[in-house]
């Protein structure tokens, strides 16, 4: 009996596993969080995302193609000023964190998170470049029982578009031998919230990659959203986007419309808010910047022309957006002209804050940068000061500004050092009652200077 038991143990151990088994069982393995994370893309989206899965057990390898940003998070320094870099040294003590530059280790991974950028081109029409290069790279180190997830921001119909076609080509199937879904990201920078407490939209076109997708973005964040397929899940992202897109394009119309009455925007919005219901509030500025809602519409009204179907709402938010950093120039030179009898040529315009939002580092999108561009072109003399933007990075649309680094915030030589400042970002460590003291022409897109004591009459709300 006991030779018997010991041949039925052989031969059940040689019986091919169930196709139901093995997807239960890659499940829960990412469940328990004993399973490797490759995250492609080590910016803004990828940084926040590794931490989090090493947080929750995982160990992760951070992919990405820039030398220098993979050298310094091997020694422990994040490159992005909110994440601190003990976070990352503490990743790397454990032996569970470690970066690359070698897309080929990806078949070392159980679990692929493609997180790399979508901008646009110069036609505003989606650049799927880094999308398609990390796809190929991902196909040819594809192994089976992958799971790849893309993050990316893109048009309904990507994902199915190019990543499935790009694993496929190693042989192996999506959905039964490697498993896709997309899960758009929600990050946002300075955010008090953590990645693990904002809800994950997860979409997937097979029943195998849903369950295991699922399970894993289930032990990564405390609530996951399932939608019916990756197309909805393309979707959902670019109608969050859409959505404060065209509020904040009707806000800064509003704007513009109520100042020729003589009404403040501000007010209107602060009492329209007390409103319990039918109402959010949104908030009017010097344009829009970041890496989405400056982008994301771009992606749905591009796909709409191939389906011929108009998208003339999200079009026209993305043309008073866009105008917006003009219109700031030009109440600039106004208020120059009105209050000071000169024009932009020849002044001295301090710009307080480059960041396209209070409080990061974040430049992409800023509507700053191009506000500095036309007041130069326009032949003013402009210094910046950030206390998060130390200097300007090489950019792909302002290579002029490469280089150029925030003056000491002096306010007593201020008066003395320029004709006016023009708050662009209001970032919270900054003396704005200082620079009321200081400088007699303030332009504010962003109320920064509301209910603070300066020299009377010398605010303009732009």
């Amino acid at each position: 009996m006991k030779s018997g038991g010991q041949d039925a143990a052989v031969r059940t151990r040689s019986l091919p596993e169930e196709p139901s088994s093995r997807i239960e069982r890659i499940a829960a393995q990412f469940r328990s969080g004993s399973a490797t994370v490759g995250v492609v893309g080590m910016g803004y989206v990828g940084q926040p995302l590794a931490i989090t899965a090493h947080q929750k057990g995982f160990r992760v390898v951070g992919f990405d193609v820039d030398h220098d940003r993979v050298a310094a998070l091997n020694d422990g320094h994040s490159s992005i000023r909110t994440i601190p870099d003990a976070r990352i040294a503490a990743m790397l003590r454990d032996r569970r964190f470690r970066a690359s530059t070698d897309l080929g280790e990806i078949s070392d991974v159980d679990v692929v998170i493609i997180c790399v950028p979508t901008p646009l081109n110069k036609y505003r029409e989606p650049d799927l470049s880094h999308v398609r290069r990390t796809a190929k790279a991902v196909g040819a180190a594809l192994r089976r029982d992958h799971l790849v997830c893309l993050e990316s921001t893109t048009y309904p119909g990507c994902t199915a578009e190019i990543v499935k076609p790009a694993m496929e080509a190693s042989g192996l199937t999506v959905g039964s031998d490697v498993f896709l879904a997309y899960s758009p990201e929600r990050e946002d920078p300075g955010s008090k919230l953590s990645t693990s407490e904002i809800p994950k939209v997860v979409g997937a076109d097979d029943a195998a990659s849903r369950l295991v997708a699922e399970a894993f973005y289930g032990r990564l964040v405390d609530r996951v959203v399932p939608v019916a397929n990756m197309a909805t899940a393309e979707a959902v992202k670019l109608s969050e986007n859409i959505f404060r897109c065209v509020n904040i394009a009707l806000v800064n119309e509003l704007k513009h419309i109520f100042a020729h009455m003589g009404i403040d925007i501000w007010d209107v919005i602060d009492a329209a808010a007390t409103k319990p219901f039918g109402y959010m509030p949104f908030y009017p500025g010097p344009g829009l910047g970041g890496h989405c809602v400056p982008i994301d519409p771009f992606y749905l009204s591009w796909k709409a022309r191939e389906h011929e179907v108009p998208a003339r709402f999200i079009e026209l938010a993305g043309e008073i957006n866009t105008a917006e950093p003009l219109q700031v120039v030009d109440a600039l030179a106004a208020a120059l002209s009105c209050r000071k009898q000169m024009s932009l040529n020849g002044s001295r315009i301090l710009l307080v804050g480059l960041a396209y939002k209070r409080n990061v580092d974040d430049l992409r999108e800023s509507p700053a940068l191009t506000i500095f561009k036309q007041l130069e072109m326009k032949g003013a003399v402009v210094d910046y000061y950030d206390p998060w933007v130390p200097a300007i990075p090489e950019t792909r649309d302002f290579p002029q500004l490469a280089g150029r680094r925030s003056v000491p915030w002096q306010p007593e030589t201020f008066a003395a050092d320029f004709d006016a400042a023009l708050i662009v970002t209001d970032h919270d460590e900054v003396d704005y009652r200082g620079l009321g003291r200081s400088v007699d022409l303030i332009v504010d897109t962003r109320n920064a200077m509301q209910g603070v004591s300066s020299r009377s009459g010398n605010v303009v709300k732009a």
